[in-house]
């Protein structure tokens, strides 16, 4: 049995188990018997409804999401049967931008992973944060000179961009310049907030960018990100109900903040007693999310993906977006460094929670 359809098969079976805690009240202790990752997980479409965000990155939902095209000009979705190409309008319009600018710094196209879930929510596994379709992983493997099946999108596997041997060291002969241009010009967009890479990716770009080091700032280390890179996107203005995350810290993050991660503090194991069984994690429940996240699960659903995906037809994506950078992609990598001393900034909490 092919992967898409035992995927389907299990969306499917988690349906049938959730179904009945969509028709209760908001108040309703029941659904906290399923956990909340198994019933986003298990819808297969977004609400009929106008486009917004619930919540924070790692805690929350989105209404009115629209889904990214398998296929465009310079970029392939991957992974298809996860059901995870849905975001807010401003995201797959950032992503379409971004493969459209991604050949003029050396790009020839993006392979798009996990964005959100129809409705966002908990995912069943791989991620924290993706909650309210306002973040998107991206390959750190360029886009192929032909198209790929929907099975050798299930199989192709993750390149690591650092090296066996060594830790946390960049593999020169997997990394280009490309890359990082590619990185960077994702940064470039004013809408982006954050870039989540490796922090031996991070320390790569601090030791060779030679553009403009301002916008090192908004790329961020954190746990693996070495096959691929993650680009998170503000709370949409007006989007009363999304939580904002705090700006990243000034400087370039070139400094303290960026060298404890290679000491041995951030990789320690937690301390647990031994005498004391493990707690088991708490599952989040539906009550745990933003009271609007139950009215997103309860409302009907669009009648077919078609009809909110831009080459079905809908109203393109493009027309949510805000308007046009001036700065355009080819400035930006061609920039002279500026001149900018990193400023000081408070050294992370061991072991960040989440994205």
């Amino acid at each position: 049995m092919r992967l898409q359809t035992r995927m389907r098969l299990i969306r499917l079976a988690v349906i049938a188990i959730a179904a009945p805690l969509l028709t209760l009240p908001e108040s309703g202790k029941a659904s906290e018997q399923v956990p909340a990752k198994q019933i986003f997980g298990g819808i297969e479409l977004p609400s009929r409804a106008a486009p917004a965000p619930y919540g924070f990155y790692s805690k929350g939902c989105i209404s009115g999401a629209v889904a990214l095209p398998t296929d465009g000009p310079t970029w392939q979705a991957m992974r298809l049967s996860r059901n995870r190409r849905w975001g807010h309008p401003l995201m797959i319009s950032l992503l379409e931008q971004l493969a459209h600018d991604a050949p003029k710094v050396g790009w020839p196209g993006l392979l798009v992973g996990d964005v959100s879930q129809p409705r966002g929510g908990p995912m069943m596994n791989g991620h924290a944060s993706h909650q309210i379709g306002l973040d998107a992983d991206i390959w750190l493997t360029p886009m192929p000179d032909r198209r790929l099946s929907a099975q050798e999108r299930e199989d192709l596997p993750f390149t690591s961009m650092l090296r066996k041997d060594k830790f946390l060291t960049v593999d020169s002969r997997l990394w280009t310049p490309s890359h990082a241009r590619l990185v960077m010009l994702a940064a470039s967009y004013p809408q982006v907030e954050r870039v989540f890479v490796n922090p031996a990716i991070k320390k790569k770009l601090c030791d060779t960018w030679t553009g403009d080091r301002s916008l090192l700032g908004k790329v961020r280390p954190i746990y693996g990100h070495d096959a691929h890179f993650h680009v998170r996107i503000k709370c949409p203005v007006g989007a009363s109900g999304c939580k904002s995350q705090a700006a990243p810290p000034p400087g370039d993050g070139c400094d303290k903040s960026l060298a404890w991660w290679f000491t041995p503090e951030p990789w320690a194991k937690p301390k647990t007693d031994p005498k004391k069984p493990a707690p088991k994690p708490r599952e989040i429940g539906i009550s745990d999310l933003p009271k609007s996240c139950v009215a997103v699960l309860k409302a009907p659903s669009v009648p077919s993906e078609g009809e909110v995906t831009y080459s079905g037809g809908a109203t393109p994506v493009a027309a949510y977006a805000s308007a046009p950078v001036a700065n355009t992609p080819a400035a930006m990598v061609a920039g002279d460094p500026a001149d900018i001393v990193p400023a000081e900034v408070p050294i992370p909490l061991p072991r960040p929670l989440g994205q």
